[in-house]
C-alpha cells in the first residue's frame, strides 16, 4: 500500500486521462523556440517578441489540448495559452528558467524570479515541473548541489501539496558530443543511474519524466539507424529497457527530446514490446515543431491550419500507440486499490 496526499492525488488525476495515463503535450520551450522562430524568419532572436511567443504557444495549446490529458507551459510566455486550453486538459507549469546557470560549472538549474510552488499553483498549475540537466558522472560537488536543490523543491511541493514532476536530461560532463556514438554507449547508464538517484524518498518526486534509454540512430535494426555506427542491437536495447523498468518504484513518463514524431513513436513501441510499465508521455516538439516555419513565414492562422491537419494527426498517432501500451500512473504501485489517499491535517 502506497500513501499519497489528497492534494497530490488530485494533481495526478487532473493531468491524466480517464484511465490514469498521462498523455500530455509540452509547450514550455523558451530559448530553443525563440531561436527556431528567428531562424525560420531570418531575423535576430531579439526580433522575436513576447507577443509572438505567447501567440505561438496559445495556438498550439488551443488546437492540441482537446487530444491531450494536460499541457506543460511556462509562466514567462505560457500563461495566456493556459487560459486557451481545453477543459479536459490539466496544467503543468515549469519552475526553472530556460537553460541553466551559465555562471557556474555543471549545468546547475536556475529558477524563475518571484516564483515558488505556491505561486505556480496560484497561476493555475495542477503540477510543478522542474528540468534538471544531470549526469551521474559529473563532479561529486556539482551533483551534491543539484541533490540539495531537488530536495528543497520536493519539500516545497510537499508543503504546497502539489505533485512534483522531475525531468532530467543527461549530458557529457567532459564536453563530448551528446549526439555521437560514444555518448550513445553511455546513455543507458546515465538514464538509469539518474532514475535510481531521484527515486529516493528524500526528493519527494511524484513522477519522473525521463529520456528513452537508447539513441535509436545507433540502434542496429531500428528505422532510424544511421546504417554504419552501432551502439546496440535490438536484443541489447530490449534488455536496457527492461533494466530501466526495474530501476524505480516511481511512476515515469517519457519525453520526446526533440526527435521527430515517427522516431518517438518507434521509441515508445520498443518500450512497449519490452514490457515497460511507463505511465505515458510529455511530448513537445515531436508533435508541433514542423509548424514553426509555417508560423514564421505565414503567421498564426496558417499555423492553426497546419496544426488542425498535421499536428492533430501527429498527436492522434501518438495516442494510438499509448492507448494499449502505456499504463496508469498508479500501476507502478500495483493499481489504484493499492493507493491510500490521505487528507492533510489542518494547519
Amino acid at each position: 500500500m502506497v500513501t499519497i496526499s489528497e492534494g497530490k492525488f488530485k494533481s495526478l488525476k487532473n493531468v491524466s486521462n480517464e484511465k490514469g495515463v498521462i498523455t500530455a503535450a509540452a509547450m514550455d520551450q523558451r530559448g530553443s523556440l525563440r531561436k527556431s522562430i528567428a531562424k525560420a524568419k531570418g531575423v535576430d532572436e531579439k526580433a522575436v517578441t513576447q507577443a509572438m511567443m505567447e501567440e505561438f504557444k496559445t495556438v498550439v495549446t488551443k488546437v492540441l489540448t482537446p487530444y491531450a490529458s494536460a499541457i506543460l507551459l511556462d509562466p514567462e510566455f505560457g500563461l495566456p495559452a493556459s487560459k486557451a486550453r481545453s477543459k479536459n486538459a490539466g496544467l503543468l507549469l515549469a519552475y526553472e528558467k530556460t537553460g541553466y546557470d551559465a555562471t557556474m560549472a555543471g549545468r546547475v538549474p536556475d529558477f524563475l524570479d518571484g516564483y515558488s510552488a505556491k505561486r505556480l499553483r496560484q497561476e493555475g498549475a495542477d503540477c510543478v515541473k522542474v528540468l534538471l540537466y544531470y549526469s551521474p558522472y559529473d563532479e561529486p560537488k556539482v551533483n551534491q548541489k543539484k541533490h540539495e536543490i531537488m530536495e528543497r523543491i520536493g519539500r516545497e511541493c510537499e508543503d504546497e501539496d502539489i505533485a512534483f514532476f522531475l525531468e532530467f536530461v543527461g549530458y557529457d560532463p567532459k564536453g563530448g558530443d551528446e549526439k555521437g556514438l560514444e555518448y550513445a554507449k553511455l546513455k543507458p547508464e546515465i538514464v538509469i543511474k539518474s532514475m535510481e538517484e531521484f527515486s529516493k524518498d528524500k526528493y519527494k518526486v511524484d513522477v519522473l519524466k525521463v529520456e528513452i534509454p537508447v539513441n535509436v540512430k545507433f540502434l542496429k535494426g531500428s528505422k532510424a539507424f544511421n546504417g554504419k555506427d552501432s551502439a546496440y542491437d535490438l536484443e541489447e536495447a530490449k534488455r536496457i529497457f527492461k533494466r530501466q523498468d526495474g530501476c524505480t518504484n516511481k511512476p515515469f513518463i517519457y519525453l520526446s527530446a526533440g526527435v521527430t514524431d515517427d522516431i518517438f513513436r518507434e521509441n515508445l513501441e520498443m518500450a512497449i514490446s519490452a514490457g515497460v510499465n511507463f505511465a505515458g508521455v510529455l511530448c513537445g516538439r515531436a508533435t508541433w515543431q514542423d509548424g514553426i516555419p509555417v508560423y514564421a513565414t505565414a503567421g498564426a492562422q496558417a499555423l492553426e491550419t497546419w496544426l488542425f491537419d498535421r499536428g492533430v494527426k501527429n498527436i492522434k498517432a501518438l495516442n494510438a500507440v499509448l492507448k494499449d501500451g502505456a499504463k496508469p500512473w498508479h500501476a507502478r504501485y500495483g493499481g489504484i486499490d493499492n493507493v491510500q489517499v490521505k487528507a492533510r491535517a489542518l494547519r
